[in-house]
């Protein structure tokens, strides 16, 4: 199996579609953050460009959560794209980056589901996080957006215990030679994030409610720990917004930083 020492950002490249072509891709083999090494240098960077690290030693995942990872045991990059559009259009790229992840590990062979707002799930536990971060670009031109993704190829038991609940994982894909794995993601993704950008949330939410793991069932949203609303999850709409069937008729539920559970748990 390829370890992460084996990532090769030319290697990277050489399997990546011709729509993935123009996206810089850099190599190491540890820093505190991708993400935060981008959002540090947006101002500066000439165009897209992929940032995979062997190992991150102060991963995040959202509301500011530590992303608990093991060298090998994770597959762990960020992207920055930079976006035409005003900052309220991104409202729904957490949803449309989901759907790009989704739909490449299906097509490798590992069919997931995606759980509101940016989850992806295994046998109903978590396999990935996407967490995006923004920042004006220079001169009024757009938004930069840094989408980090955190996806566990092999769960080892010291880890889940580290990480304190069930996850799930896809040895199936951490078998893969991984600069085959990082290319077909990156390919898939590229071409979703340049639709995005002309068209918005709008063509994908069909695409995300067909992989949407809690579709029907009884959810609760959280804000710290607090019980804002439940209901009856009912896929998202155009923007993204996780629809909710309550005793009060259909409500649209914004991400924010709110948490969304199953009732039961």
């Amino acid at each position: 199996m390829t370890k992460h020492s084996d990532l090769n950002s030319a290697a990277i490249a050489a399997h990546c579609a011709t729509g993935a072509s123009h996206v810089a891709i850099e190599v190491v083999d540890e820093t505190g953050s991708t993400n935060a090494d981008l959002l540090a240098r947006c101002a500066t960077l000439a165009g897209p460009t992929l940032r995979i690290a062997g190992q991150q030693t102060a991963g995040r995942g959202r509301a500011g959560r530590p992303w608990v990872s093991q060298a090998d045991a994770s597959l762990m990059f960020s992207l920055a794209w930079r976006f035409k559009g005003p900052l309220h259009q991104l409202v729904g790229l957490p949803l449309a980056v989901g759907v790009a992840l989704a739909e490449s590990m299906t097509a490798l062979g590992v069919p997931v589901q995606l759980k509101w707002p940016n989850d992806l799930l295994k046998d109903g536990h978590k396999l990935a996080g996407i967490l995006v971060e923004t920042q004006q670009a220079p001169e009024g031109n757009g938004v930069w957006a840094v989408i980090g993704c955190g996806i566990n190829l092999l769960m080892p038991d010291a880890l889940e215990r580290q990480i304190g609940r069930s996850v799930s994982a896809v040895p199936w894909l951490a078998q893969m030679e991984r600069n085959t794995l990082v290319a077909a993601l990156l390919s898939r993704l590229a071409g979703v994030l340049a639709e995005f950008n002309d068209t918005g949330f709008t063509p994908f939410a069909e695409r995300w409610n067909a992989l949407h793991a809690w579709q029907g069932l009884h959810v609760k949203i959280l804000d710290s720990g607090q019980l804002l609303q439940q209901g009856v999850a009912a896929g998202v709409d155009h923007l993204g917004r996780l629809l909710l069937r309550t005793d009060g008729g259909l409500q649209e539920i914004m991400s924010g930083d709110v948490s969304l559970r199953l009732s039961g748990e």
